[in-house]
């Protein structure tokens, strides 16, 4: 799938889409006529309808097979989201423990962090240029910010401990959202999928060859479906891409204010 198309929004999208099957149908229909009319239309005349429902239910499969590839990417992508905020949250919140420099410290970190995630690495990750080789320098600091704490007391400890754990996390969880952010429906299965819905618009055109209305109607109605389910495949594709995407509103909304 084209990266221009799936960056539109969903409106021009579904316009896009639904306008580019509906003249590979209308073309179909117009060349299987213009066949029938000429000497292999006794030959063709043939076809049994019961060809129909095997075609249909292998081009459902295929929209099942892919569907649940892309539904279970934004599972994972708004998993990950979810954990780094969360691990985040906890270290803001634990960093309480320990006023004075090393709370403002690391609140800041975990203030740079988000600022750095929302300002660039949404729009990498909706590219797909986003890359693992470097780890976020304010996530790396903050780890060693909080193995360099002096902690007093069991309460302090604890509390050194469940940061740590918090921001290895988060970095996991940052790594894990990256990771989804480079799938996508590659282009075999894309392919498969146009090439069965062809066949099948092709089948319907010759079935129903004898009755122009009947093909016509049972095209528009296939040709809908068929636009239908790209669309639907195609809007969340990429988990961090296009009008329907995983966001870092949930970033956002744990980000501690700013200690200056």
């Amino acid at each position: 799938m084209a990266d221009w198309l799936q960056s539109l929004p969903v409106r021009w999208m579904a316009l896009v889409i639904f306008g580019i099957t509906y003249l590979v149908a209308a073309g179909i229909l117009l060349a299987v006529r213009a066949l029938m009319a000429g000497e292999r239309a006794h030959g063709l005349r043939g076809l049994s309808p019961g060809m129909l429902p095997p075609l249909g239910i292998i081009f459902g499969l295929f929209v099942a097979f892919i569907a649940a590839q892309v539904w279970g990417d934004i599972e994972r992508a708004n998993a990950a989201l979810n954990r780094e905020a969360s691990a985040l949250r906890t270290v803001v919140l634990l960093s309480a423990s320990f006023p004075g420099e090393p709370e403002a410290r690391l609140r800041e970190l975990m203030r740079r962090h988000i600022d750095e995630a929302v300002a660039h690495e949404w729009s990498q990750m909706a590219q797909h240029s986003a890359t693992l080789k470097v780890v976020p320098a304010s996530l790396g600091e903050g780890l060693h910010v909080a193995l360099a704490l002096t902690p007093h007391g069991d309460g302090q400890i604890a509390a050194q401990r469940e940061i740590v754990e918090a921001l290895e996390v988060a970095l996991d969880a940052r790594r894990q959202r990256i990771v989804v952010s480079q799938s996508s429906v590659n282009g075999v299965k894309w392919s498969c999928l146009y090439l069965q819905a062809l066949c099948m618009l092709i089948a319907i055109a010759l079935v129903h060859a004898d009755s122009r209305g009947a093909a016509a109607v049972a095209m528009f109605l296939f040709a809908t479906g068929v636009a239908i389910s790209i669309l639907l495949i195609a809007s969340h594709d990429r988990p961090f891409t296009g009008e329907i995407a995983v966001g870092p509103d949930l970033l956002k909304q744990v980000m501690p204010e700013s200690t200056r």
